[in-house]
């Protein structure tokens, strides 16, 4: 019986998807509690779409592809804030038309380049196929990322909560915004190569939803959602070993189960409270 569940644990790709998976698992948490809290849903979908065009022009170019998505996600954002401050558009209406324009960009790109290459382990990952390359670069990214989120957190949760108290205390508002847009750009990064852009955002959103349903503070949000991360990643890539499917969709799907059931644990204790009163 050991033996059986230990099984996928005993093949070199099936390790490269497990250390991966354990590296980004923590930055995509955090991040996601923070999304979460600033109503950044969108932004995070719109960013992990947005990247495609600067990963093919990376690629014609002859450039790293980290660095063609980086790019393209800066831009996103940057764009995305300026057109945002300087129209009477709401901020998820321009969210929605830049990021549909740069994947529909990217998509058009992608189409119309000919090669022997493919680039589909960009949009639905490539998880069993990771490389040594690829571990160094979900690692670092993984470890900066943490690293500011969990120097900075006190700071960025203020300019979540209220940006006027924030200001009025003296933090510089716009270095935390466009600082948090710069690490959703690099985490999203770090992720092409476990579940690539489609499914990224699952990642980026989930974890803080279902940590957010389960407690109040948000100290306790960024260990929970980091745990429900973590554990959901292992779990899928596990069980995608005996389902014969995507480690990747697997991955979100477990998020997904998770989500309902902290949302259903929710609504039974509101209804408890409810009664009692």
């Amino acid at each position: 019986m050991i033996e059986t569940l230990t099984l996928p644990f005993q093949f070199p790709f099936m390790q490269k998807a497990f250390l991966i998976s354990a590296m980004i698992s923590v930055p995509c948490a955090l991040l996601s509690c923070f999304l979460v809290l600033k109503g950044w849903a969108l932004m995070g979908d719109a960013v992990s779409h947005a990247v495609l065009p600067g990963i093919v022009l990376a690629y014609i170019w002859g450039f790293p592809l980290i660095i063609g998505a980086f790019v393209a996600g800066m831009f996103t954002s940057v764009a995305t804030g300026w057109l945002s401050e300087n129209s009477r558009i709401k901020p998820d209406t321009v969210m929605g038309v830049v990021f549909s324009g740069m994947f529909a960009a990217g998509i058009v790109l992608y189409t119309s380049i000919e090669s022997d290459a493919h680039l589909d382990h960009i949009l639905f990952g490539n998880m069993l196929r990771v490389s040594s390359q690829d571990l160094w670069t979900a690692g670092l990214i993984a470890g900066f990322v943490t690293l500011a989120l969990v120097i900075k957190w006190k700071d960025l949760m203020l300019h979540a909560f209220d940006p006027a108290q924030a200001r009025a205390s003296g933090l510089r508002v716009g270095i935390l915004h466009y600082g948090l847009l710069a690490i959703l750009s690099l985490t999203i990064v770090a992720t092409l190569s476990a579940t690539g852009l489609i499914l990224a955002v699952g990642l980026l959103i989930a974890p803080g939803a279902i940590a957010f349903l389960l407690v109040r503070r948000f100290g306790q949000m960024l260990i929970v959602a980091s745990l429900c991360c973590f554990v959901a990643m292992m779990t899928g890539i596990w069980a995608s070993f005996w389902l014969d499917a995507s480690p990747a969709a697997t991955i979100i799907l477990v998020l997904t189960a998770m989500f309902l059931l902290a949302f259903l644990r929710r609504s039974i204790q509101i209804r408890a409270q409810s009664r009692a009163i």
